[in-house]
């Protein structure tokens, strides 16, 4: 790869940060709302804190926070800090950082997210190649079908019936949490286990809800490759089934599906975002629903630009990797 393609790939990236840094910082000043004043207005509500001198804490916690400049101002400090890599503090969980919070929630979302994505790809891409290629056995390629049916429905309907059927009908799995109530996080096997038990349901909502999108466009790739020269070639040379399958069939029809991938990266965020939220997991997405409804707009600032620029390495990553499946390609 070239100098010139890689100053290009990091200048899309800058571009990228500076955009979702202007479009979060904006969205969430739509609302009249001030996240300092509706804070110690619940605990004047609650019976925690006295509302009598409420108007000059307020005053004071948003001079601290920078709530009392203009708000072209606000965007310049904004956007400094971000160049300092300073997402800034809470102001619901003061005093931890954003940066605390996103760490503490980040491994739950990486196992998750990651593990499902992997898992969707590879079951989505092989029961479409099957389903495409006319030597493989019927039944096998009859395997496909439900989940191409399965296509339609979002991660969330997907998530809402298994809770239903299967953790609140059958009882055969929890129906929410990372891990038993009483149970003492450890590196002990029993916890590990209970912990997979508890991700069972979440990673089945997000493998269920996007493995038919890989098996129909996989699908649709075989079909489109059983005509092209080469393949027609390799049989023509009595080469068996398998090594034109792996060889001449599948790794041809990989290179759009790592296309796909790339571009399904943002939707499939947004998927374990929601699904974290519903199965209540310590991950991302509760935390970023945590903020959003408190209106902690340092925390929703940091979650999204955080998952911004995740997507957007990812995204280029994945374009990196193209000279790898096919040698004919080259980053000029």
């Amino acid at each position: 790869m070239s100098l010139k393609t890689l100053i290009q790939r990091l200048l899309f990236l800058v571009l990228v940060v500076w955009a979702a840094s202007t479009i979060t910082f904006f969205i969430p000043r739509i609302s009249s709302k001030n996240p300092i004043r509706e804070r110690f207005a619940e605990l004047a509500r609650t019976g925690g804190f006295s509302p009598q001198d409420m108007e000059t804490i307020v005053a004071a916690y948003n001079q601290k926070f920078g709530l009392d400049k203009p708000l072209w101002q606000q965007y310049v400090d904004y956007v400094s800090s971000i160049a300092r890599f300073d997402l800034g503090v809470s102001f619901n969980k003061y005093p931890k950082t954003v940066w605390e919070l996103i760490m503490e929630a980040l491994p739950w979302s990486m196992a998750l997210l990651s593990v499902t994505t992997v898992l969707s790809f590879i079951i989505g891409n092989l029961l479409g190649a099957v389903a495409a290629w006319p030597r493989a056995p019927q039944w096998l390629r009859t395997v496909a079908t439900p989940f191409i049916l399965l296509q339609g429905v979002p991660p969330v309907l997907l998530g809402i019936l298994l809770i239903f059927f299967v953790a609140f009908r059958f009882k055969l799995l929890p129906i929410s949490g990372s891990y038993s109530i009483g149970t003492v996080p450890s590196l002990s096997p029993e916890f590990m286990l209970d912990v997979s038990r508890h991700q069972i349901l979440p990673a089945l909502s997000l493998i269920f809800g996007t493995v038919g999108g890989w098996v129909l466009s996989m699908r649709g790739m075989g079909v489109t490759i059983q005509g092209e020269d080469y393949v027609l070639f390799a049989e023509h040379k009595g080469l068996d089934g398998y090594t034109i399958f792996k060889d001449y069939y599948l790794r041809n029809a990989m290179l759009p599906q790592v296309t796909g991938l790339a571009l399904a990266l943002s939707s499939v965020v947004t998927s374990g975002v929601v699904i974290e939220q519903m199965y209540g997991l310590p991950g991302l997405g509760t935390v970023l629903s945590s903020a959003i409804q408190s209106n902690d707009f340092l925390v929703i600032y940091g979650i999204v630009l955080f998952i911004t620029i995740t997507v957007a390495t990812l995204m280029v990553g994945v374009e990196l990797l193209y000279p790898l499946l096919d040698p004919r390609i080259r980053h000029e």
